[in-house]
């Protein structure tokens, strides 16, 4: 019985990954690309292998069927985390700053310390933002370099003000990097700094350990 259960979960949770994926693979500009940003292509598949390991880590949680259910729009959350990396990036980089492995593990450890331990983080990094676990130190990374980011602007982020400062280099950085994404997936607000299908503007990027509330998916 748990052998059979455990099995129809699996095929369920494929063929929810699968299915808008399937579709994306038809650009006639960039045939096999999500997107392309800067030049470089971010391929269908690296979108697929990020939001299956997302999938494969929920099928262990007790309240699988529901975390399934609610990252629906997972696929365009991975291709929507994977352009604004490179969008603040490059913002970060036309600011002058620079993070370090060393800074990402050190939030890493202190968002574990908040959390209960660092199994308490995955599941909350896999609940409320739709991250596995070797996912979580990539995407904590934008959390020393917004900061930093806005450091270097003279920006304050728990400010209008400052909010918009960031906003503004980040959609600078956007712009310049001339991203064009697959139609399958919608397309890329440089204004927003947002895929238009997935509503997830980058203020939320910095959830919790920043000391602001969390957006699931964010």
């Amino acid at each position: 019985m748990h052998r059979r259960r455990r099995t129809a979960l699996a095929v369920s949770a494929a063929t929810l990954v699968a299915a808008p994926l399937l579709t994306a693979c038809g650009s006639d500009a960039h045939p096999g690309s999500a997107a392309v940003v800067g030049g470089d292509r971010i391929e269908v598949a690296t979108v697929q292998g990020q939001a299956a390991d997302v999938r494969t880590a929920q099928q262990t949680s007790a309240q699988s069927a529901q975390l399934v259910k609610k990252s629906g729009q997972l696929t365009r959350a991975k291709l929507h985390s994977l352009i604004f990396a490179r969008v603040l990036d490059r913002a970060a980089k036309d600011a002058g700053v620079e993070v370090s492995r060393k800074e990402v593990q050190q939030v890493r450890s202190a968002a574990a310390a908040q959390s209960g331990g660092d199994k308490a983080l995955q599941t909350v990094m896999l609940e409320q933002r739709w991250v596995a676990p070797d996912q979580i130190e990539n995407d904590l990374r934008k959390e020393v370099q917004l900061p930093k980011l806005a450091q270097a602007l003279g920006a304050d982020l728990q400010t209008p003000a400052g909010q918009q400062a960031v906003g503004e280099a980040l959609t600078k950085a956007s712009k310049a990097l001339h991203i064009d994404v697959n139609p399958r997936y919608g397309s890329w607000d440089d204004k927003k700094v947002q895929l238009s299908t997935f509503k997830a503007p980058w203020i939320t990027q910095v959830t919790t350990f920043q000391g602001q509330e969390p957006e699931a998916g964010a």
